[in-house]
């Protein structure tokens, strides 16, 4: 990963003309890096839970293609959302940029574990509309859940194990951990063998 400082207006324009993806954080341009198989293979099996769970409630999952902006000057990529009722865009021209997730999940690898416990969980915790923030594990089986409590603080539960499973209560869904990680190479959790 690699990163610039650029001013708002320039890293859209850039973002918009790219490829590539990048996020921008208080004037600091961040190259994403690829996504690995076991990645993509969660991404895929946590879409398609959510698509089923949700089908014909006020709530959708969105792939990770569109951008998350909290406030004025930081613009962050995850790798699935979640929104409720009518979903909220920049209103700029364009339909890529959201503002209210219900929920957000992040899919771990050795490159992203840091941001994505540190500075994306510290902006992330800024939008009003978020309920719960999921951090999963490619490497074991392993699901981090925040969720917002008494509108202030959050409360984090860890889920472990194949045989696990999990509530989302804010979008009324439970999720299995044999689901999420169907057809995923996993290896042994250090602290439980």
């Amino acid at each position: 990963m690699s990163s610039l400082t650029i001013s708002p207006d320039k890293y859209l324009a850039t973002e918009r003309a790219s490829d590539l993806r990048s996020e921008y954080i208080s004037g600091e341009v961040v190259t994403m890096a690829g996504a690995s198989n076991r990645h993509e293979t969660i991404v895929i099996n946590l879409a398609g839970q959510l698509s089923n769970k949700l089908r014909r409630t006020s709530c959708r999952p969105l792939g990770g293609g569109l951008r998350i902006r909290i406030r004025e000057a930081n613009y962050l990529y995850a790798d699935l959302t979640v929104i409720c009722g009518a979903i909220k865009l920049v209103d700029d021209g364009y339909d890529d940029t959201l503002l209210n997730p219900t929920v957000i999940f992040e899919i771990l690898s050795k490159t992203t574990e840091d941001r994505d416990h540190g500075v994306k969980w510290r902006l992330y915790q800024q939008i009003p509309s978020l309920e719960h923030y999921v951090i999963v594990d490619q490497i074991t089986a392993c699901v981090e859940i925040y969720t917002r409590h008494a509108d202030v603080d959050w409360l984090v539960h860890t889920e472990t194990g194949l045989e696990g499973q999990f509530t989302l209560s804010a979008i009324g869904v439970t999720l299995s951990l044999a689901d999420l990680y169907e057809d995923v190479a996993l290896e042994p959790d250090p602290l439980t063998s």
